[in-house]
């Protein structure tokens, strides 16, 4: 299991710092412009090993590798009572992102229903967010899964009207 913390930035630019458990920097989130959601994932030594940013119509989240491949997208999925992802990727399968409504805490699940990983905020009010992820992941790694996470934070904020 990896435990990671990261934050976004109160401006929506610049870069954060991401911890593991043991308070340690094993990477930074670079969100890229104040104007655009588009954001990398970088490791201890600064290489770029995950991008996330939408679609030109802004209802997909793509999340592309260190080449700028896409490695798969997150969309959001209409419910009532819940709130719900589902990332699809390149033949890797298919994952589920769920959570209660007004719950500040995600499960992702394989297509088998397993959890993979979770993830909740631990703070944002009056603060930028800052999250807290799980990863039981083997095939989803730690970085593709801040990207996941940073991908629901910005589909959050554009149907705020504040991203």
């Amino acid at each position: 299991m990896k435990e990671l913390f990261f934050s976004d930035n109160f401006f929506s630019a610049g870069k954060t710092d991401i911890y593991n458990g043991q308070k340690e920097i094993v990477g930074e989130l670079d969100l890229q412009s104040a104007l655009s959601s588009s954001l990398q994932v970088l490791d201890a030594e600064g290489r770029k090993m995950v991008g996330g940013k939408f679609t030109f119509f802004g209802n997909k989240w793509i999340i592309s590798n260190e080449e700028s491949e896409e490695l798969g997208y997150l969309k959001m999925n209409l419910s009532f009572f819940t709130k719900k992802y589902q990332y699809i990727t390149n033949h890797r399968g298919n994952y589920s992102i769920e959570s209660e409504m007004f719950s500040k805490q995600y499960d992702i699940y394989d297509e088998v229903k397993n959890i993979i990983a979770t993830f909740h905020k631990v703070s944002g009010f009056f603060s930028t967010p800052a999250f807290q992820l799980l990863n039981h992941s083997h095939s989803l790694s730690s970085f593709e899964l801040i990207g996941i996470v940073m991908g629901i934070n910005a589909i959050q904020k554009a149907n705020n009207g504040s991203g």
